[in-house]
């Protein structure tokens, strides 16, 4: 795949995860009853990119944790069978009663978040689960919206989003990959 367009340098990310964290508290009255579950792997540093927003905007630490999706993907016959090890979820606090904020970086067919909320549901009963993502790009094959967009960025089938983040890729930025000419 080679690169059609950078779509987000990073100060673009940083003012959507901005604009976001403001949507957040304001549809959720504050943060006092807010967690955040990052979907593994890129949602889990947006989840606490977030937090750190609303710890700044409120002075209210927001609890952050990981889940890994894999045990409740609905393709696993398609994908190689040692991927599904042991589970990578991170949750060090109660969900029950809390409004959790499902992050992750891209929004496409909708089956990853399918399975977060599956892998959710496992934790406790939440007064309200919501969505934010970076990019939305569009070809839902599920009734699934994001209650947060950072962008949305119609693409084609063919075409992928490549989020690349600080801490584990060494750059911040949002490309649009497409097939080789």
């Amino acid at each position: 795949m080679k690169v059609r367009a950078n779509l987000m340098s990073a100060e673009e990310m940083t003012r959507a995860l901005k604009r976001i964290s403001h949507q957040i508290l304001e549809r959720n009255q504050g943060a006092e009853n807010i967690v955040m579950l990052g979907i593994h792997s890129r949602g889990i540093p947006l989840a606490k990119l977030l937090a750190e927003n609303i710890y700044a905007i409120e002075g209210v630490r927001v609890p952050v944790g990981g889940l890994d999706i894999t045990p409740y993907r609905d393709d696993l016959a398609q994908r190689n069978p040692s991927s599904c090890k042991q589970s990578l979820n991170d949750l060090p606090f109660d969900i029950t009663g809390r409004h959790v904020i499902l992050v992750d970086d891209v929004l496409y067919t909708g089956r990853t978040v399918r399975a977060a909320l599956d892998a959710t549901s496992q934790y406790g009963r939440a007064a309200t689960i919501q969505l934010a993502v970076l990019i939305d790009r569009g070809h839902r094959e599920l009734p699934i919206r994001a209650d947060y967009v950072g962008k949305n960025v119609p693409t084609s089938k063919a075409e992928q989003i490549a989020v690349y983040l600080e801490e584990s890729d060494g750059a911040c930025c949002v490309q649009l990959l497409g097939p080789e000419d």
